[in-house]
């Protein structure tokens, strides 16, 4: 469950909740390809939740010449449980 930013103050910045969703999955794997953040300070270590209060600091936008497809969130989901897997793997 989201607790910060609240997900109305998400809500405003994007569309819908599929497109938030998409948009923080996207945003997170730039912030862990490139680590190029837009903040000073977040409160969340996690890279999807720092990706959120972006979104919520309306510094992160879906463009709108892009399409934000079911298969983009699909294929980020894949690569998303690869990675957990890998992460598991390794604590083992």
């Amino acid at each position: 469950m989201i607790v910060y930013p609240s997900i109305d103050k998400l809500l405003a910045n994007v569309p819908s909740r599929y497109s938030l969703a998409v948009l923080a999955a996207k945003r997170a794997h730039q912030l862990e390809a490139d680590g190029i953040r837009t903040l000073s300070e977040y409160k969340s270590p996690r890279t999807v939740g720092q990706a959120l209060e972006e979104v919520a600091a309306g510094d992160v936008i879906i463009d709108p010449a892009s399409k934000l497809l079911e298969r983009d969130a699909e294929r980020l989901d894949r690569e998303e449980d690869v990675e957990r897997a890998r992460e598991d793997d390794a604590e083992k």
